[in-house]
């Protein structure tokens, strides 16, 4: 599966990425700037387009997830998830009790107070939990949190796990590169999705991910492919004017 983040949070440019062939919208909460209504927004848009809506939450808080899935996201990926301890823990604000304490409320993905007896018996089978791994414990004990019930899945932000080693976008680095090459490993061997941020828009690099085994792959982010389009329109302006100093 192929899918892109919305960190910008605008209607028109959620629009473009659900009509895109993607497989999936990732809306982030982390770190970006989105509030609520402008999340409920984007996942009606995404929704629209017949495109389901992951939410990456701001942190491990019960709230973040709440608020998400009773916007109607289709899944929670949560950030920052080290230990057993914490993978549970996401999984119980995903999921109702009994297999979670997720609080129960009515709202857009309860069909507003309609339709709540369909959505808590379609929940456990529906909602995905993925889970990041962006620090060097989390990839320690990864095996071990994907074994936890409820984990749907993992992705890899790269650049948070090189910072836990303190060489912060530096993947070439032996110790860097070897708990990537940890992680690749596992995906091999795991039957549960196994995800990767390619978080500059690269196909060789995204080439390279898929031929490693990562199934679930989050490209690039709607701000960086604009930046990139903006930034490589201006320096074409820039050779023009170099061949034609009078322009």
């Amino acid at each position: 599966m192929f899918g892109s983040w919305n960190q910008l949070g605008y209607p028109q440019t959620t629009e473009i990425q659900a009509r895109a062939a993607f497989d999936f919208c990732a809306i982030d909460m982390e770190h970006t700037s989105i509030a609520t209504n402008e999340l409920l927004t984007s996942i009606q848009i995404s929704q629209l387009a017949g495109k389901p809506v992951l939410v990456r939450v701001s942190g491990h808080d019960p709230l973040y997830a709440k608020r998400a899935l009773d916007a109607g996201a289709n899944g929670i990926i949560c950030p920052m998830v080290e230990t057993v301890e914490q993978a549970e823990r996401a999984r119980d604000s995903v999921y109702y009790a009994p297999r979670g304490s997720r609080g129960v409320g009515l709202a857009r993905a309860q069909g507003f107070g309609l339709d709540f007896d369909t959505y808590r018996d379609r929940s456990d089978d529906e909602l995905v939990l993925i889970v990041q791994i962006e620090h060097w414990r989390g990839a320690e004990n990864l095996e071990k949190i994907l074994d936890v019930d409820g984990v749907d899945g993992f992705l890899v932000g790269p650049y948070d796990l090189s910072a836990s080693f303190g060489k912060p976008g530096r993947f070439d680095d032996p110790e860097v590169a070897a708990a990537l090459s940890r992680i690749a490993s596992i995906v091999r061997e795991h039957d549960k999705p196994s995800g990767l941020h390619v978080v500059h828009p690269d196909r060789e690099g995204l080439r390279k991910r898929v031929e490693e085994g990562y199934r679930f792959i989050a490209y690039g982010t709607d701000m960086l492919l604009f930046a990139r389009a903006v930034a490589e329109t201006a320096d074409h302006f820039t050779g023009l004017r170099a061949e034609n100093p009078s322009a």
